[in-house]
């Protein structure tokens, strides 16, 4: 693993915030690599402790749920975990490795955070099982629906640099989260040279109301003193979100979820997810806090 720089150091403390608790899940498979590396760059820039998940389906051989200690893996999995050992312990990060035996994945993503009341979860945008169709596996889908935090998912060769960031908004109260974000991050980081906020409206009649949204984040980002580029536009909104994050060579783009009617009905083809699934670089996902509980996901 690169070394970490100072300069890397203070993007990243000053990118993300305060941070108290991490939460890294992989699932071994080279798609973990990019979040692998962004969580031990915050880790070590925050100087806090991060905990790795690694969930495993159920076996015959192990109880359901729980925890399970990681000299019950086999000869593979422990190669893997030593190696993310020797990584931390390169970059002088604190790492706890934690193995959760469930049935469905994401659920042991979601519990882990609730126990540790992590304010990010990293993670790679998919897995191992990921049908060649589906560009962002179901389990990375299913924690950004139910996450009790932001989650950061990270493509497998993406770089949080930290330099240009774009908020994508729909004007709803899934974006305001992602809205004080942006700002919040916008302001606090000295190094972001360009905050983009951008409203895609679906027919040219609509582009005032796009217009109109933007107004209210530029009126929100000059009471903190943030500068703002305002883009509103029409298109495909995931389309227009990806191309310009290409075209003004953004680093992050920050979104908030949107609605969902259950377990079973999760929005597969929306615009945050098609976002996440499509963008070259990380994507942060804002959750916002008025979301019915989330331990629900767990029952």
């Amino acid at each position: 693993m690169e070394a970490v720089s100072n300069m890397d150091v203070m993007y990243k403390t000053q990118l993300m915030g305060e941070l108290k608790s991490l939460l890294l899940a992989v699932d071994g498979s080279p798609y973990s690599d990019g979040a692998i590396k962004e969580a031990m760059l915050l880790a070590k820039s925050c100087g806090i402790r991060l905990t790795m998940l690694y969930v495993l389906g159920l076996s015959d051989g192990f109880e359901s749920g729980g925890l399970t200690f990681v000299e019950h893996t086999d000869t593979a999995m422990q190669d893997y975990f030593d190696n993310l050992r020797e990584e931390a312990a390169e970059e002088n990060v604190e790492l706890d490795i934690v193995v959760r035996r469930t049935s469905d994945a994401y659920k042991g993503i979601i519990e882990e955070a609730i126990d540790k009341k992590s304010d990010v979860i990293i993670m790679g945008r998919r897995g191992m099982t990921g049908l060649k169709r589906v560009l962002m596996g179901s389990v990375t889908a299913k924690v950004i629906a139910y996450a009790p935090c932001k989650v950061l998912v990270v493509p497998k060769e993406a770089n949080i640099k930290g330099e240009n960031i774009m908020l994508a908004t729909d004007g709803s109260r899934f974006s305001e989260a992602a809205k004080k974000e942006a700002i919040n991050m916008a302001k606090r980081c000295p190094h972001v040279k360009t905050f983009t906020a951008l409203s895609v409206a679906s027919s040219s009649d609509k582009l005032g109301e796009s217009k109109a949204i933007l107004e209210k984040v530029k009126v929100a980002a000059n009471k903190e003193g943030v500068e703002m580029q305002e883009l509103a536009t029409v298109g495909i909104p995931y389309e227009t979100i990806l191309q310009t994050a290409k075209e003004r060579d953004i680093n992050v783009i920050l979104t908030g979820t949107h609605g969902r009617t259950g377990i079973e009905k999760l929005l597969m083809g929306s615009v945050a997810e098609r976002v996440v699934a499509l963008s070259h670089c990380s994507v942060l996902v804002v959750k916002d806090k008025t979301y019915p509980e989330i331990e629900q996901a767990c029952n």
